[in-house]
């Protein structure tokens, strides 16, 4: 995995850091040249006339190795100021030229890609005890940590199994003092945890808030979901599938995902996922947008590559731009 990243749509190359994998500045340019040498010889990045618009996050040292491997490629190269323009549109200033007649230094370039209205989405983890709840909530950030230009995904914790956002890096490097912490975090959850629990939904104001309630279809639990927007089922016996995504629709959510969580599986299995281009309309989320199963979810693994978690990292940092 590179320590900097590098996406071409178009005519536009999308380029940021990987915050999952931070590094020195020498291992991050070295990875941001050897990716422009694969895509140059691979004939993905093919040069021409016309302008290469760049969007995201340089440091110095990056955006001199991409302009000295690029600038001879293309007319022009224009990188995004996303502090200057008309509203409706990314504006790129032109900051190199070879041998153009239509670019000069400093002009400016409206793009037709339009700026994409964000929402914010708070999105529960739900289902039965011991489906992997926690497990699927840390693979789900790092998922989403790894995408290119994605939101930070904040994480509430709002059942008291004891397994806190430190659980699970703590687990995986010492398992021992893992368990030995838990059962002191662990409780009921009270009327009065439900009610402190709802209001940090609530004031959750990240544009990818996830959180993660107990296994029971209890009236704490419906005090807290209420709070969300979405909810993706996980259950080790799909049978109870259906009884939880109609809890969570009582509550007002609407139900993305459905996963069978197949602890003694080798392999994930996505039956359908959904794709939706632009808007994403009411009515498409009377049935999840994805299904299918997740293998093995086990306390200290990262699980954050699998294909279901892929998938459903994709699918929330899509809803924040529908």
């Amino acid at each position: 995995m590179y320590t900097y990243q590098l996406r071409l749509e178009g005519d536009i190359l999308k380029v940021g850091f990987n915050r999952i994998q931070p590094a020195q500045g020498d291992q991050i340019v070295r990875d941001a040249f050897e990716q422009l040498e694969q895509m140059i010889a691979s004939g993905e990045i093919s040069g021409g006339s016309g302008v290469l618009k760049i969007d995201g996050p340089q440091s110095v040292p990056v955006a001199y190795v991409i302009a000295h491997r690029l600038a001879h490629l293309y007319e022009a190269i224009a990188v995004l100021d996303p502090k200057i323009g008309s509203k409706g549109c990314k504006t790129y200033i032109v900051t190199m030229t070879h041998g153009s007649s239509n670019y000069q230094i400093g002009d400016l370039i409206c793009s037709q890609e339009s700026q994409i209205e964000l929402s914010k989405i708070k999105v529960v983890l739900c289902g039965p005890p011991r489906s992997g709840k926690s497990c699927l909530r840390e693979g789900l950030k790092t998922a989403i940590l790894g995408i290119l230009g994605a939101p930070y995904p904040y994480i509430i914790t709002a059942c008291q199994d004891g397994e806190g956002a430190w659980y699970q890096k703590t687990y995986a490097s010492n398992q021992s003092l893992a368990e030995n912490i838990k059962p002191a975090n662990k409780g009921d959850i009270t009327p009065e945890f439900a009610q402190a629990a709802a209001q940090w939904v609530r004031s959750a104001n990240q544009l990818i808030n996830i959180i993660d309630v107990g296994g029971k279809m209890s009236d704490e639990n419906k005090i807290i979901m209420q709070e969300a927007t979405h909810a993706v089922i996980v259950a080790g016996n799909p049978t109870q599938i259906p009884e939880w995504a109609e809890f969570a629709k009582k509550v007002g959510l609407k139900v993305i995902a459905e996963i069978h969580s197949d602890y003694e599986g080798i392999t994930d299995h996505i039956t359908f996922q959904k794709d939706w281009v632009g808007f994403i309309p009411d009515h498409v989320f009377e049935t999840p947008l994805l299904t299918g199963s997740l293998h093995h979810l086990a306390r200290g693994e990262d699980i954050s590559s699998r294909p279901m978690v892929t998938a459903l990292a994709n699918l929330l940092v899509k809803l924040t731009k529908s």
